[in-house]
């Protein structure tokens, strides 16, 4: 049986878990590890991780919260960010993920594609997607989260990465993310029949139900999600009162303000739902 999978995204800037809208506005929520840990007691069935500076960078500088991280953990990690070339994906996989998502690199050099999914095998290699929805209705391929256009229409650039011999993709909707106003369904219609490979969906829960919407297309194998279980975890276990976090954006962790859109959700929630709406989970 192919089970749905429940997949947390941890966005990560320099040591610390970071969450914004749309990719901006980044707000520090504490350590990668002590969240990445509670997803995994929970029974997450795998976890991703973003480098969401790498792009500015030109490198993921992930190699030792990787490593921490899978010392504690035995889900598959997939590690997205800065990925430029074979090196990065030996680096980061010897460091202890078990799958790349990369998406800069293979707009600039398609043929990338190819050739990792070649040398480490497609299961190891997922195409990441950012997109944004057009004031034509149109969906346009972007990367540096969301900050610069590709030139790419989305349907002809999903079937470009599975032809060349990703294993996965990542699809995020931009205009959703972080939001918790559900994700695009318009936008999940749109491709997912021509899709052949798992498709997993990113950007917007806000809610169960949201997650059940998303889990009803054929197609897609599985969902996505942060700010959704983020809050919850760090209302639950006060992570704040552990940590010593002194880099970035941490007003919202002094404060002990709330982010009122998202209720308290765990994973066995979203299993729980997904299962008694006859979507097959991993228990």
């Amino acid at each position: 049986m192919s089970y749905f999978r429940v997949i947390p995204r941890l966005d990560i800037k320099g040591s610390s878990l970071v969450k914004g809208i749309h990719l901006e506005g980044l707000r520090v929520l504490g350590s990668p590890e002590l969240f990445a840990e509670q997803y995994y007691l929970e029974g997450a069935d795998e976890l991703i991780y973003q480098d969401v500076v790498a792009s500015l960078y030109g490198i993921n500088s992930l190699e030792k919260i990787i490593t921490k991280t899978a010392k504690n953990i035995f889900i598959p990690l997939t590690v997205g960010g800065g990925i430029r070339n074979e090196d990065d994906i030996n680096r980061v996989l010897r460091a202890g993920a078990d799958k790349v998502a990369i998406n800069t690199a293979f707009i600039n050099e398609p043929s990338f594609i190819n050739k990792a999914s070649k040398m480490f095998g497609s299961s190891t290699i997922v195409a990441s997607i950012e997109v944004i929805r057009s004031k034509d209705g149109r969906y346009l391929a972007y990367t540096d989260n969301g900050r610069e256009y590709t030139g790419k229409d989305l349907v002809e650039w999903v079937c470009e990465v599975q032809d060349r011999g990703a294993g996965e993709i990542i699809l995020t909707s931009i205009d959703n993310e972080g939001t918790g106003e559900g994700y695009d369904l318009n936008l999940i219609e749109k491709i997912v029949k021509g899709v052949e490979i798992p498709l997993i969906v990113h950007g917007g829960a806000g809610v169960l139900e949201d997650i059940i919407n998303a889990a009803k297309f054929t197609n897609v194998r599985g969902v996505s999600f942060s700010s959704i279980t983020h809050y919850s975890l760090l209302k639950k276990y006060e992570f704040s009162k552990n940590q010593n976090i002194i880099d970035g954006n941490t007003e919202f962790l002094s404060y002990k303000k709330e982010f009122k859109n998202f209720k308290n959700v765990s994973i066995n929630d979203i299993k729980k739902s997904l299962s008694l709406n006859n979507i097959p989970v991993r228990n």
